[in-house]
């Protein structure tokens, strides 16, 4: 075999390599039922804060800790955890999408992506869909 042939053939290995794990990653949104079952998994939750449970900021051993109640798409609630500072308006958020897993009784977030009220965004400004991360 020529060397351009080896090197078309590891490049092809790589693509599709890339591409199972682009889609491996690409989870569809799950609910916290789901979540719970799989507790070794990352999923994306798509839901809306309860206003009526405490959200909460406190440092422990020098970490910062968010907390807040949540329901999924299901009507399903969990308390959430985020290691990290409370985003500006949360109470005003439309829905938050929430990348992370189980462990124990919580939800912990590794990222909340925040989809702020349109009454807020101006039209020239508004990034994707509305959708902030943290």
């Amino acid at each position: 075999m020529k060397k351009t042939h080896i090197a078309a053939l590891i490049f092809i290995m790589i693509a599709i390599a890339a591409i199972i794990t682009t889609v491996y990653d690409a989870d569809t949104y799950a609910s916290f039922a789901e979540a719970r079952e799989n507790p070794d998994r990352q999923f994306h939750i798509i839901g809306e804060l309860n206003p009526d449970k405490p959200i909460q900021e406190t440092i422990e051993n020098n970490t910062l800790i968010f907390s807040f109640y949540m329901f999924d798409n299901q009507g399903e609630e969990s308390k959430v955890i985020h290691f990290g500072p409370r985003p500006q308006d949360f109470e005003k958020l439309d829905q938050i999408v929430l990348v992370g897993q189980y462990q124990e009784d919580l939800f912990l977030a590794s990222r909340l992506l925040l989809k702020c009220p349109s009454k807020y965004q101006e039209d020239t400004f508004a990034s994707e869909e509305g959708m902030v991360s943290y």
